[in-house]
């Protein structure tokens, strides 16, 4: 918490001297920075003040920082930057990052990069991007150590001084074949506890998994959470280990799907530029107030199909709102625990008709509770008994059907390949109000004309 908050003082104290003009205090502290915070404070000021402090950048960072900044963010300063200084930004980076960045750059750049490479890194960063980039083979990192089970810790431990070094992160040595297919992982603190003497099969471990490559990103956050992995092998169809994947792309993936499901809520993407022009925002955003509106007519629809109810008695109008509300908030709750359900993979065909059992029971009993409530409110209100009585029943209509609808809408929608974070909302809205105000109204016409 002290490092973090550390750091939001120092992005503050940044953006201070930047406002100020004080551009070589500015330099000094952004030299400073972690590429992942100078990324932060990148998407944090407007464009101007982006490309004063974008030419701050140190060159051998700028990759580093590409890569961590929203892409929509990178887009823009991939633009004004030319051939040579992208190619330069590109060097020295880990393969899985830079599989990551070639994916926004121009094919010409794309293209030297490659040439740029030794043959065996030009044939890893082709295997990385033959792979779906929210995929197992997407994510993992090509730049693996693997030894055989028949030698003994002690030519494992020649082998590694020989090598110079391995890649950050790294907890284990994947054993393999003769034809490079797992067989067991080797942890670095074996190796250094045990007799060196010892052969690598009898001090491995066998109990970590390998992740095939096609695995989806969701998948790979569920195998690290449910089995507390640090890191695991990635092994193509044919079980031949191709690379690895470690916690700190885990947590990237975890956060790119929290930010995915905040956004979407409200029709957005996470990797918009919060300072894109404004035209340009407002015209992401029209189309999600669009299908809204056309939402709201559907419902007003409805209420105007009641209008000579309204007429007569007005007292409804005043009342109208509550029935939808209640049905949109018991609806919400119901559309969060399952969308949640489907995410975790928690619900499937052998527990659906209990989740959803359960989810009407609780609508049932929230209805009746809250028609009590509502309707002894109404009669203190308006001393009418019968209005009390239609707007409890419409209460408990409405919060039976809510449940339903954000138990069955989510459903659908990832059968239609469609995210229910995206639209699952708008749907339950729209369903909550129509059958909010048909209930009430309908009952109103029924039993108070």
């Amino acid at each position: 918490m002290e490092a973090r908050e550390h750091s939001q003082a120092s992005l503050q104290l940044l953006r201070e001297q930047l406002d100020s003009g004080r551009l070589r205090s500015a330099r000094l502290m952004l030299h400073s920075l972690h590429p992942a915070e100078i990324a932060r404070l990148l998407e944090s000021v407007p464009l101007r003040e982006r490309a004063i402090l974008w030419e701050m950048v140190d060159a051998e960072d700028e990759g580093d920082v590409l890569v961590e900044v929203a892409e929509e963010v990178r887009d823009g300063l991939i633009k004004g930057m030319q051939t040579e200084e992208l190619i330069a930004a590109t060097e020295g980076m880990e393969l899985d990052d830079l599989a990551d960045l070639l994916a926004d750059l121009p094919e010409t750049v794309t293209q030297q990069v490659l040439q740029s490479l030794d043959q065996q890194d030009e044939e890893r960063l082709r295997q990385v991007l033959a792979y779906d980039e929210d995929s197992a083979g997407g994510l993992m990192n090509v730049d693996i150590v693997t030894v055989r089970p028949d030698v003994t810790l002690e030519v494992v431990c020649r082998y590694l001084r020989v090598r110079g070094d391995i890649s950050d992160g790294t907890d284990s040595i994947y054993v393999v074949d003769r034809n490079n297919e797992h067989v067991g992982s080797l942890y670095l603190s074996r190796l250094l506890a045990n007799d060196p003497d010892s052969l690598v099969t009898s001090v491995m471990s066998t109990d970590v998994m390998p992740i095939p490559a096609h695995t989806s990103s969701a998948d790979v956050v569920w195998e690290f959470e449910n089995r507390d992995l640090l890191s695991a092998p990635v092994v193509d169809e044919d079980f031949r280990v191709v690379g690895r994947i470690t916690v700190d792309d885990v947590v990237d993936v975890i956060r790119d799907e929290a930010e995915h499901s905040l956004m979407s809520a409200a029709g957005l993407d996470e990797e918009d530029d919060m300072f894109a022009p404004v035209f340009k925002s407002a015209k992401r955003r029209a189309l999600w107030l669009g299908i809204n509106l056309c939402t709201a007519f559907l419902a007003a629809a409805v209420v105007d199909i009641f209008q000579t109810t309204l007429d007569k008695i007005v007292l409804l109008a005043v009342l109208m709102p509550v029935v939808p509300s209640m049905g949109g908030v018991a609806g919400s709750q119901s559309l969060t625990i399952i969308t949640r359900a489907l995410a975790l993979k928690q619900i499937d065909h052998t527990n659906a008709k209990r989740i959803l059992r359960k989810e009407l029971l609780v609508g049932i009993l929230n209805g009746l509770g809250w028609a009590v409530v509502v309707a002894a409110f109404t009669f203190l209100w308006f001393g009418d008994w019968r209005i009390g009585g239609v707007i409890g029943a419409a209460m408990i209509i409405n919060l039976f059907i809510a449940p339903l609808a954000g138990f069955v809408i989510p459903m659908t929608l990832r059968r239609m390949q469609i995210d229910p974070a995206l639209a699952g909302g708008v749907v339950l809205t729209t369903v909550t109000d129509v059958i909010g105000y048909s209930a009430f109204l309908g009952l109103g016409a029924a039993f108070l004309l």
